[in-house]
């Protein structure tokens, strides 16, 4: 059996002609065999209506996405509707009963025109009311894809009007308008056709962000200017130039001034060693907007002397998930700082870039997509009052330290038989480098066994041997000798630079031979060879050394006192 028709309803445009529609519902599988679809309308019986006044009507519905059909009404206002769709195997029917003023569906407004000044657009439009009171919405679209819906509220004119305000200069929107019943809304109209309006021009507003370098030359500075466009900065015209003036402000000089294209945002001038006002502002062909300002001071004050840069130390700092993190003493003389940095310190230009902030801040977080790990970023910080900078610190740092590119070379070997010295002199600490060179690690290990030398910490390597290290903490170390090594050995020994972003992998090593230990020889010489050498010489004078050191005793038999003559001493023989 087939389905009750769905979504059935009933609606006029034009209070003649009331148009019911539904659909169809799903196969009812029954092949050979056409549904029939039937619409009765009638007049409600009494006792709500007069008898005489009831019309009766059947229509023909005509089906293909959807089933239709229409009739006129005449003067008559409340209908009862039914329709039947039938096949073989049953029937079903749906009904509804209107009063045709509560079924307005108007047609869609047509004819539409606007007027419109750089905030506002006036959207006028026709549409036939056919003596029906209608109010009408109309849509804008923003170029962000914002929407927005203003409604009008007057319905007794034919000729149809809105304005919008609050528009930007010199933008496009895209515009539509519905309406609907006044009274006993129904349903909105179709949108008319979109338009899209473009507003007029006007003065540029808001002021360009402007920053400077400053580099002594002959006779002077180059101070190249950079300027971007802060969040609240609109051309609001067509075409937009850049003006940048420069003028002397102690001798009332005559102003110089240079027009860019929008297609640049730096330029360079050249102004000697006095100080100077530097403007620039947007121009289009309605205004010029607000200057913004810079005051370049004499170059032997200290606010642009690039050598009293020199005098301040470079501090390092850190790298953050977010950024790179930096911070100052703040000073209270100061309306703002800025804080600027190149985005590629290694290529020439290096896209300087730069960011200000309030009096009130110390901190900041400074991140760029340009930003990557193992590239030395160097910051400057300023503080500025009246359009004069004064530069108060300097800042330098990673995102991420890396091991260092390079190890360090030894290119030099002084040998003892129980130490030897290393240095690495022409090592380079500086910018080149992928993080902040911390300190060394001297590696050393006999060939053929582990080492334990005092004073030294294990290391093991990924194939399970053992060196002994040794940690330089001092980046400007460039020597160190590794003592209590044994004599005539062969040894192996690295040295590697680390950074805080670890060191690099052992895969290299030097190789020396410890000499002889020469005291050991003497200690030797004289406990066996020359002992040795004296036995000889005892052994091939043994005679004379008999003689002289162990003489034969005389006989005292022998002696030739006992051939004295007998002679006495006070009767003592």
């Amino acid at each position: 059996a087939p389905d009750t028709p769905k979504n059935f309803s009933c609606q006029t445009q034009d209070m003649r002609i009331v148009t019911c529609t539904w659909s169809q519902g799903g196969s009812t599988y029954l092949y050979g065999k056409k549904m029939s679809f039937s619409l009765f309308a009638s007049v409600p019986p009494a006792p709500f209506f007069d008898r005489s006044s009831q019309k009766m009507v059947q229509c023909t519905p005509s089906c293909s996405k959807q089933c239709a059909c229409s009739w006129d009404i005449g003067q008559q206002t409340v209908w009862n509707v039914t329709v039947t769709v039938e096949n073989p195997l049953g029937k079903k029917t749906a009904m509804d009963v209107f009063n045709v003023n509560h079924r307005i569906y108007p047609t869609a407004p047509f004819q539409v025109w606007e007027k419109c000044t750089d905030t506002e657009i006036t959207l006028h439009w026709n549409y036939q009311s056919n003596g029906i009171e209608l109010f009408c919405q109309t849509e804008v679209l923003h170029p962000d894809g914002k929407v927005e819906l203003h409604n009008s509220s007057d319905v007794h004119s034919p000729h149809r009007s809105i304005t919008m305000g609050g528009l930007q200069p010199y933008t496009e929107y895209t515009v539509r308008v519905r309406c609907g019943a006044a009274k006993h809304f129904w349903r909105w109209s179709e949108w008319s056709r979109a338009r899209t309006i473009r507003t007029e021009e006007a003065t540029p507003s808001g002021k360009l962000d402007m920053w400077r370098e400053i580099t002594p030359v002959l006779g002077g500075r180059n101070v190249t200017l950079f300027w971007k466009q802060t969040p609240g900065f609109r051309a609001n015209g067509r075409r937009i130039l850049y003006e940048v003036t420069w003028e002397k402000l102690e001798d009332g000089s005559r102003p110089e001034s240079i027009s860019l294209s929008s297609v640049y945002n730096s330029t360079r001038i050249f102004i000697d060693n006095h100080c100077y006002r530097i403007s620039i502002m947007a121009m289009n062909d309605v205004n010029v907007s607000l200057a913004s300002v810079l005051v370049i001071s004499r170059a032997t004050d200290n606010s642009t002397s690039i050598f009293s840069t020199e005098e301040l130390n470079e501090e390092q700092v850190n790298g953050t998930d977010d950024g790179i993190f930096i911070s100052w003493k703040p000073r209270y003389i100061y309306d703002s700082y800025i804080i600027d940095w190149c985005n590629f310190p290694k290529l020439q230009p290096c896209d300087l870039q730069w960011k200000r902030f309030g009096p009130n801040t110390s901190t900041a977080v400074i991140n760029s997509g340009a930003f990557v790990p193992g590239v030395r970023y160097n910051f400057h910080i300023y503080g500025s009052v009246a359009d004069r900078a004064t530069l108060l610190e300097k800042k330098t740092g990673f995102l991420r330290e890396l091991p260092p590119l390079l190890d360090p070379i030894v290119d030099k070997v002084e040998l003892t038989f129980d130490a030897v010295t290393l240095f690495w002199d022409s090592y380079l600490t500086n910018e080149s480098q992928s993080g902040f060179v911390r300190g060394y690690h001297v590696y050393v290990s006999p060939i053929e066994e582990n080492c334990s030398l005092e004073g030294s910490e294990k290391h093991i390597l990924s194939d399970d041997s053992e060196l002994c290290k040794y940690t330089i903490e001092n980046p400007e170390e460039k020597r160190y000798t590794v003592e209590r090594l044994m004599s005539n050995t062969k040894y192996k020994l690295v040295v590697k630079a680390y950074t805080g972003g670890g060191e690099t992998p052992i895969d290299e090593f030097i190789y020396i031979d410890t000499p002889y230990n020469s005291n050991m020889l003497y200690f030797l010489f004289l406990l066996v060879i020359v002992p040795t050498l004296v036995a000889a010489i005892c052994h091939w004078k043994k005679k004379w050394v008999n003689e002289c050191c162990c003489p034969a005793i005389p006989s005292p038999n022998k002696s030739k006192v006992l051939s004295f003559k007998e002679f006495k001493v006070r009767s003592l023989k």
